[in-house]
């Protein structure tokens, strides 16, 4: 099935040290020999909905126009019954230990009740996720227990690894690129969701100083989120803009875009930003 959707895509599934059961896409590039050649792993996040949207985009590589370097894709999502809630799940796994519940955030998820998006369960469920966030826990889990693995039946570089998510994956991330992760060598952060001013994000950036970490940083924000009327969207690119400032007045090797998008229409295109922003040849 894998085959006929996606090409050049494996399943499989992996339960973590924490007892998580996490569901894996890896993506190789077209013709990939890694007796040949070795390719670094790209890690795309909320794998259960980017997958579809990203890895088609491995074709890149083979792009006469621009080409991307070569890269493994590796989709990282939610397996078994847990796929069907993965949307409240990433909650625990993608925000930092400690992250405070915004206010806006409160508001969009009940506004979601009203209009019928989401039932009352469903909407406390949601929130309930994000009273205990293990970013921390999670990036132990990509980094010591998935990557070994890849590294070991694909065959990997040594180096030259990335990282991107988008929206709470967008604000992974950063936290990732915060906490100076060796593995990363580039890191994209599509609309991260720091939506509170008293984020995690902040506090870290305050303690780092000017010692930011080497790693290439790419951020993405969507005109429609800055300029439309949804106060949780305004704060997440107003709250970005302060985290850029910020980190280029202090050197950091930091990129950025304004994408034409929607908070929902914009991983694909922040995806490929990523790719040619960090990974072009």
């Amino acid at each position: 099935m894998w085959q006929g959707c996606l090409a050049d895509t494996d399943y499989f599934e992996l339960r973590s040290t924490g007892g998580h059961d996490y569901g894996v896409w890896v993506t190789t590039p077209p013709g990939y020999d890694p007796a040949t050649t070795r390719a670094p792993a790209v890690y795309v996040l909320d794998g259960n909905w980017a997958v579809g949207m990203t890895a088609p985009l491995i074709v890149t590589q083979k792009d006469p126009m621009q080409q991307i370097q070569p890269y493994i894709q590796v989709s990282v999502g939610y397996a078994g019954a847990d796929a069907q809630h993965w949307d409240r799940l990433r909650n625990r796994d993608l925000v930092p230990p400690g992250e405070p519940i915004a206010k806006e955030l409160i508001n969009a998820v009940e506004a979601g009740f009203q209009a019928g998006a989401r039932t009352r369960e469903e909407s406390d469920a949601y929130l309930a996720e994000l009273r205990d966030t293990r970013a921390d826990a999670f990036l132990d889990f990509l980094t010591a227990e998935l990557h070994p693995r890849i590294e070991r039946d694909y065959g990997t570089a040594a180096s030259g690894h990335g990282l991107f998510g988008y929206s709470y994956g967008g604000l992974f991330s950063l936290y990732t690129w915060l906490t100076g992760s060796t593995l990363f060598e580039s890191v994209g952060a599509g609309s991260p969701g720091v939506v509170s001013e008293d984020s995690q994000v902040f506090a870290r950036l305050e303690e780092m100083g000017d010692s930011l970490p080497a790693a290439k940083l790419h951020l993405t924000v969507n005109e429609r989120e800055l300029l439309g009327d949804l106060a949780v969207y305004q704060n997440l690119a107003k709250n970005t803009a302060t985290v850029l400032h910020r980190l280029t007045a202090r050197g950091g090797a930091v990129t950025s875009a304004i994408l034409r998008e929607t908070h929902v229409t914009g991983l694909q295109a922040s995806f490929l930003s990523y790719l040619r922003t960090c990974r072009a040849r």
